[in-house]
């Protein structure tokens, strides 16, 4: 196969790169874009295998992203996507490479913190386009040594013709022209003296690029004092590891802490409305709906998913592959909930068996829909509780468009936001703000424990006036009661 030379480097006139792509990439940032979003690289940037990188004097966080770059072969202007490939020729293994101490100076442009020289090695070989398949090659990365990143291109949320295309509408695409096509999960930080490799291939080992490798080494040189310098702080730290954990700082609070958690399963949803409304909160509960497993207590953290009546040009670009119902599945985290905007539409399916599926793998704590359920003897048979209108054999295509993930939504008639703490139990489902969960929590606890005394008072054949709601004897009578029982 041809190599990666000066020449290549030299017919890129234009370095284009995306944000997010591999779904295993979106679950991790926690964010899945509906569309794709680019931005540029400058030719400088680019660099042969065996090229040193230097990590710049005064930086700490120098990013490394294993990624398939495709080449431009003829120039692509208002493609379409069945045409798109046709102007690609050919693919090679790349490493979008960045500091992440500048990103704060970008304003989301990038241009800092990955154009520097050197920051986008290629090769060590081109694949010709039309020798694979573009949705069946693979992506591997290792760090000393190490395989940290492989994924396959299966399941992308942009295609690579649809990239083409998409850009095309805008720009001319001109021959020689190089698109890193985004990272799977697992990208990390590299240090002075540590090694970089990246090899795109087929699928089945049938062609591949050999490892294209970068070397990493410490600048020497200061950056002058009249630009931004570098600033890396534990948010940049975060991204730049992946996660918090990675990047060795302590993990943040969620706002359903264990301790919080405990206290919300001790109560019923009943207790709970009540002292919502002493708040003045009456529009709460998302109503309407039946368990198919209506035994269990569930508490969880809202995700939410917004479906949209259907239009037909509409579901041809957001009905169909990754679209963002099965985004919304596949990046559901352990004890979520994942809470589904239908509009109260019966005549339809939301969710069915392989999806639900999905998210109980993942570990979802519920799935909560105001539109029908298919399959609905497999899903009612999961552990995972299910809320539903209604079952219904038809695809959701029929009356829906899966259109937004993480947004705030409607269901059974309240709003619901990322992030609102979901209790379900027999009695009804109720969305509580995080911001006053601890307080009703506490004072729900504080009011079954009255609830307590008073079903004893009433069994001993006391009339329930005065008593419920206590008055201030009886609350005396209480006090003591409590008194006695934290004695025994």
């Amino acid at each position: 196969m041809e190599q990666v030379n000066d020449d290549t480097l030299a017919a890129a006139r234009k370095v284009i790169a995306v944000h997010i792509n591999y779904p295993s990439r979106a679950a991790q940032r926690g964010r899945t874009p509906a569309q794709p979003s680019y931005f540029l690289k400058p030719s400088t940037s680019l660099s042969l295998t065996g090229t040193a990188v230097e990590r710049p004097a005064g930086c700490e966080l120098l990013g490394y992203e294993g990624e398939i770059a495709i080449i431009i072969g003829k120039a692509a202007r208002r493609v379409d996507v069945e045409d798109a490939w046709s102007h690609v020729a050919a693919v090679t293994a790349s490493n979008d490479l960045g500091v992440y101490d500048l990103r704060y100076a970008d304003k989301g442009s990038n241009l800092r913190s990955k154009g520097g020289d050197g920051f986008t090695p290629v090769g060590p070989a081109l694949i010709p386009a039309d020798a694979v398949d573009p949705a069946k090659l693979r992506i591997r990365t290792w760090h000393n040594g190490e395989l940290v990143q492989d994924d396959t291109t299966e399941d992308l949320l942009f295609p690579f013709a649809r990239l083409v295309a998409d850009l095309s509408q805008l720009l001319t695409l001109e021959e020689g022209d190089i698109i890193l096509t985004g990272t799977p999960a697992g990208a990390s930080v590299a240090v002075p003296g540590d090694v970089l490799e990246v090899e795109v291939s087929s699928v089945d080992g049938g062609v591949s690029t050999g490892r294209l490798t970068t070397a990493v080494k410490e600048g020497t040189t200061a950056f002058a004092d009249f630009g931004a310098l570098p600033n890396a702080d534990d948010l940049q730290r975060e991204e730049a590891y992946g996660s918090r954990e990675a990047a060795g700082l302590p993990a943040t609070e969620s706002a359903l802490s264990p301790e919080l958690k405990a206290k919300l399963e001790s109560v019923c949803t009943a207790t709970l409305s009540s002292q919502l409304r002493k708040r003045g909160l009456n529009n709460v509960s998302i109503d309407g709906l039946t368990a198919t497993r209506p035994d269990r207590k569930v508490v969880g953290l809202a995700r939410t998913l917004r479906y949209v009546p259907n239009r037909e040009d509409l579901f041809k670009t957001h009905g169909g592959g990754f679209n963002a119902q099965k985004r919304a599945i596949d990046s559901v985290n352990e004890g979520e909930i994942l809470v589904m905007e239908a509009r109260g539409e019966k005549g339809t399916g939301t969710i069915g068996d392989i999806l639900a599926l999905r998210a109980q793998v993942r570990g979802a704590a519920a799935i909560i829909t105001d539109g029908g359920v298919r399959d609905f003897s497999a899903v009612a048979a999961m552990e995972l509780p299910t809320y539903y209108s209604n079952p219904h054999p038809a695809v959701l295509g029929r009356r829906h468009i899966p259109w937004d993930t993480d947004i705030t939504i409607a269901c059974g008639g309240t709003t619901v936001q990322p992030g609102d703490i979901i209790v379900a139990d027999s009695d009804g489902i109720l969305v509580i703000p995080p911001a006053i969960a601890e307080e009703v929590a506490d004072d729900s606890v504080a009011q079954e424990r009255e609830e307590v005394f008073i079903a004893e008072m009433v069994e001993q054949g006391h009339s329930v006036d005065g008593l419920y709601p206590l008055n201030a004897e009886w609350r005396s009578r209480y006090e003591e009661w409590e008194a006695g029982k934290a004695s025994d």
